[in-house]
């Protein structure tokens, strides 16, 4: 595990943003800046940390463990669906093959949980019993575990997600029945799989989401994000059993503590400026990122230190800035 004392020195370095490489095509996400080269992106994984639809602060190395993660999933699972990676020229940033992504975010859940409007959990207590196509049954209580895993997909929109029944899916043309067939398939292997790898480390891959793609040539393929610590829901093997037989809420290892921050020292909905966060508290979020990488993967996380980050990078993707595309 990284000393604090790292984290502390590194925590002036951080990558807020990745304009100044002046690569074209440029599109700044939550977390990710994108690049467009036209048969390809680059896409820098940043280090900023949001919620309340804005940045809260810049958590040093997490950009390195969001990019990591996912690349160690991405090879993990390519035997089930091939993916976009082309390289990973630093430890930020994936190239990436361009595709037509397919407007469906393939959400895939084990177990009744979740505190948003669209989550499982809220609904089921609203007495919903058909969700997202499949019929849940009476008598289920928050965090049960599920019969088996089910794809809840939402549309992919700019304002907001909608839960929709593969059904309507159909009927929409958004895709046609053995095209949902086979994408529904496809994300249900990719869960199974990072089920099975979690459970080794030590983890339950609760739920999470799968962005996919039409490259070039029609086939379909894994693109974005795979099973990162932003995507995807994980508790502690160990604890769970004995904490939901006592109506305690599993054990994981939570990033709620610095939104629950900024909600007692401001109103961040609403408030022109935040005020900064507290060194301890983005060096306790670093330390947890740091700490589910390991647990996810099941290896030890290395920083790059040196150079400073925007130097690194600069170097690292030099021969895009030579040939920007190709």
């Amino acid at each position: 595990m990284v000393d604090k004392s790292v984290i502390e020195a590194n925590a002036a370095d951080c990558l807020d943003d990745a304009k100044f490489l002046n690569l074209p095509g440029y599109r700044r996400g939550k977390v990710r800046d994108t690049f467009d080269l036209g048969d390809r992106l680059v896409l820098v994984t940043t280090d900023r940390q949001s919620a309340f639809d804005r940045v809260l602060a810049s958590i040093p190395f997490k950009g390195q463990v969001l990019n990591q993660v996912s690349g160690f999933w991405f090879e993990k699972t390519r035997d089930i669906v091939p993916n976009h990676v082309i390289d990973t020229p630093d430890p930020n940033v994936t190239v990436g093959r361009k595709g037509r992504v397919i407007p469906i975010e393939m959400v895939v859940r084990s177990y009744l949980t979740g505190s948003t409007s669209t989550s499982i959990w809220r609904n089921y207590e609203r007495g919903v019993r058909s969700y997202c196509g499949h019929s849940l049954p009476d008598g289920m209580v928050k965090n049960e575990r599920l019969e088996r895993p089910i794809v809840t997909p939402t549309t992919k929109d700019e304002l907001h997600d909608e839960l929709i029944a593969p059904d309507a899916i159909v009927a929409r043309g958004i895709v046609d029945r053995p095209t949902w067939e086979k994408l529904e398939a496809i994300a249900l292997a990719l869960f199974a799989r990072g089920q099975e790898i979690a459970a080794r480390n030590g983890l339950i891959l609760v739920d999470t989401k799968y962005e996919l793609a039409w490259d070039a040539d029609g086939e379909i393929m894994l693109v974005d994000e795979i099973h990162t610590p932003d995507s995807s829901r994980y508790w502690i093997a160990e604890s769970y059993a004995e904490r939901h037989a006592a109506g305690e809420e599993p054990e994981n290892i939570d990033k709620e503590f610095l939104r629950l921050w900024f909600t007692k020292h401001c109103d961040p909905y609403h408030d022109v400026e935040l005020p900064p966060a507290p060194l301890d508290l983005v060096v306790e979020l670093s330390r947890r990122y740091i700490q589910l990488f390991e647990m996810i993967t099941g290896q030890p996380f290395v920083p790059v230190t040196d150079p400073p980050v925007r130097q690194r990078l600069a170097a690292n993707l030099a021969p895009y800035l030579a040939h920007p595309a190709s």
